[in-house]
């Protein structure tokens, strides 16, 4: 009897070895160069950032649940940092790549990230975080594409195609910073390129007529809203930053800075070339810039002026209001995507942000954007890593209140600097509605996290704004726009324990302080909750002797 219980409990752990491993997922291993190179897309020699000699950097393709093991070596002269927009780091903040939650690496060395693309799909992208290296390129898309026999809700596409779209400028990233280090702001960009290249350079996609193509876009830009379209051809929404989305058809598309998502277009007009058109949104000026779709067989280069742009902020707030969640389509798991009733869950907490603005004369000094009158300050150690060993001093929790300061419109105004680090409670609900008394777009991103999108509207928000949400197929996504004198709401569960940055995705506002970091909290010390400290964690400031600093 003993030796079948014994060979049972022998049997039972093997199952669960197999099981956990087959839960884990495979791995897939990159490694990558970071190096400054000479780029030429706009007919001025400069400088730019390039992974593997690349520029853009390597394409991160995966499946859902796959283990990533990226181990990136800093060739450049200063500290570096990739992090991964969209990704989510299940119970892993360790990974994130921001200053707040990892130390640099520092010149000549080398860090591995060890990443998880747990229960999630979609578009996303990577790009360098440290100071204005963004400016400079190093990013790159990442796939994740859905496991085997989960349903998805489209034939599958002949082949698919990247487009990574910015604005562009030719003035080197360290001048750039210096512009913003100077109080002055950034000049308009020079141009739009569309995977590192403009126009007459050649982004070509080769389609056969008849066939259905599914193109992944991400505005991996510094400030601008670029509208996509395909000439002659309409394209079919089908998923937003890892939301299957109701299948709407577009023929174009805003998309704000650091926001992703992915569409379907159909080869079905005569055997030519056609112009994919990307142009800027909401500017004084437009900047256009052009890849080719070209047909099998084609008869000839693609013809007629460009189209128009879409029209005014009514037209893109519209718009946004129809990308809608599709609630019978699987997400990364076989249940659908309308089995969470976001709609409701009782809402624990409601914090409005707000972001204004300091320092804005024409004559320079120091500018600061700010979140509720804070605008948040570097600290010389990782939050996380100060958090984890208890170092006193470097952040204050609390520091940024849940709503801005009365009779904050928005405009310039009275602000504070400070590392400021918002709490939550691990499990809670919370409203967050996004306020912008500005006259220009703003994004929002919050790492770690998906938001569903509730509502968004021009003037000014009230309770009762909330007789508007959509509680029922709002889309989910991690970086949402906010229109000029407008306002977004959105519902977050706060379902990650970590330290999440929550920025603006204009990347001179988020420099010069439009950012903070969200603690999701849990006073529970457990695997099931959060991974422990990696082993090759990189420790930096007061981080590198932490005993002589804990409280």
């Amino acid at each position: 009897m003993a030796g079948s219980k014994t060979e049972a409990l022998f049997f039972l752990l093997v199952w669960l070895l197999v099981v956990s491993a087959a839960a884990e997922g495979p791995y897939r291993s990159y490694d990558w160069k970071v190096t400054y190179g000479d780029i030429n897309p706009l007919d001025t020699p400069q400088q730019a950032i390039l992974i593997n000699g690349q520029f853009p950097g390597p394409k991160v393709e995966c499946q859902t649940d796959d283990n990533l093991i990226i181990n990136v070596h800093n060739n450049l002269p200063e500290p570096f940092l990739l992090s991964w927009n969209g990704l989510q780091q299940r119970k892993n903040s360790w990974q994130d790549g921001v200053s707040g939650t990892n130390c640099p690496i520092p010149p000549g060395q080398n860090f591995t990230y060890h990443m998880q693309a747990k229960d999630q799909i979609g578009s996303f992208f990577y790009f360098p975080s440290l100071a204005f290296h963004k400016a400079a390129g190093g990013f790159g898309a990442i796939h994740i594409r859905t496991r085997p026999r989960i349903p998805v809700p489209f034939p599958p596409p002949a082949d698919e195609y990247t487009l990574l779209i910015g604005d562009w400028y030719t003035m080197n990233h360290k001048d750039l910073q210096g512009v913003l280090d100077s109080g002055r702001e950034l000049p308009f960009p020079d141009g739009i390129l569309i995977n590192g290249k403009r126009s007459h350079d050649g982004a070509d996609f080769t389609v056969e007529q008849g066939k259905t193509y599914r193109l992944r876009v991400s505005n991996v830009g510094l400030q601008n809203t670029l509208n996509v379209m395909i000439q002659g051809h309409n394209m079919t929404l089908v998923e937003v930053e890892g939301t299957h989305t109701v299948q709407n058809s577009y023929t174009s598309l805003d998309v704000h800075v650091g926001q992703s998502l992915s569409v379907l277009f159909t080869a079905d007009r005569p055997a030519r070339d056609y112009h994919v058109v990307v142009s800027t949104r909401f500017a004084n000026s437009t900047l256009r810039s052009t890849a080719v779709v070209r047909y099998a067989g084609s008869s000839g280069p693609a013809f007629g002026s460009l189209p128009a742009g879409p029209g005014d902020v009514e037209f893109s707030l519209n718009q946004a209001r129809s990308i809608r969640t599709n609630l019978t389509a699987s997400g990364p798991r076989r249940n659908p995507q309308g089995s969470y009733h976001y709609g409701s869950i009782n809402v624990t907490r409601t914090i409005r942000l707000a972001s204004s603005s300091e320092g804005l004369s024409a004559g320079g000094g120091e500018r600061r954007y700010a979140v509720n009158g804070v605008s948040f300050v570097e600290a010389d150690t990782p939050l996380k890593l100060a958090d984890y060993y208890n170092i006193s001093g470097v952040f204050r929790l609390g520091g940024i209140p849940d709503a801005p300061p009365p009779g904050d419109d928005g405009a310039a105004g009275e602000v504070r600097s400070e590392t400021a680090v918002m709490d939550s409670d691990h499990r809670s609900f919370v409203e967050v509605v996004l306020e912008n008394g500005e006259d220009g777009v703003q994004s929002w991103h919050l790492d770690g996290h998906s938001v569903f999108v509730v509502g968004m509207d021009l003037g000014t928000w009230s309770e009762e704004s909330r007789d508007s949400y959509n509680l029922v197929d709002a889309i989910s996504r991690c970086t949402v726009q906010v229109y000029p004198r407008g306002w977004t709401a959105v519902l977050i569960a706060l379902d990650n324990v970590g330290m999440w940055n929550m920025r603006s995705e204009v990347w001179a506002r988020r420099y010069l302080g439009q950012q903070f970091y969200l603690r999701v909290y849990t006073p529970t010390h457990s695997l099931r909750d959060e991974l422990p400290i990696p082993d090759n964690a990189l420790l930096c400031g007061r981080a590198a002797s932490p005993s002589r600093w804990r409280s």
